[in-house]
């Protein structure tokens, strides 16, 4: 798809400058760098959920089976043959 943008003089010539150094035109230069926009946008919206999981305090319940599935876990690789 094609679509025009608008930009300021100076990063136009910082991106004509990649071009050359990277071999590879205008458009492959905005495609890499709105791709990689859009994965830090996405980490973002991960990490941001991630803290919104994790941000209230474990309950006892929780605290006891996750305690309790540790003890397992290790009692069963101390049992592994290395």
């Amino acid at each position: 798809m094609k679509t025009a943008i608008s930009i300021p003089d100076e990063m136009f010539k910082e991106i004509e400058e990649v071009t050359k150094e990277c071999d590879c035109s205008r458009s492959q230069v905005f495609v890499m760098a709105t791709r990689e926009f859009l994965e830090r946008r996405k980490s973002k919206k991960l990490l941001e959920a991630l803290n919104d999981a994790y941000k209230t305090a474990e309950t006892r319940e929780e605290i006891k089976a996750r305690r309790q599935a540790k003890a397992y876990h290790a009692g069963k690789v101390q049992r592994e043959p290395y």
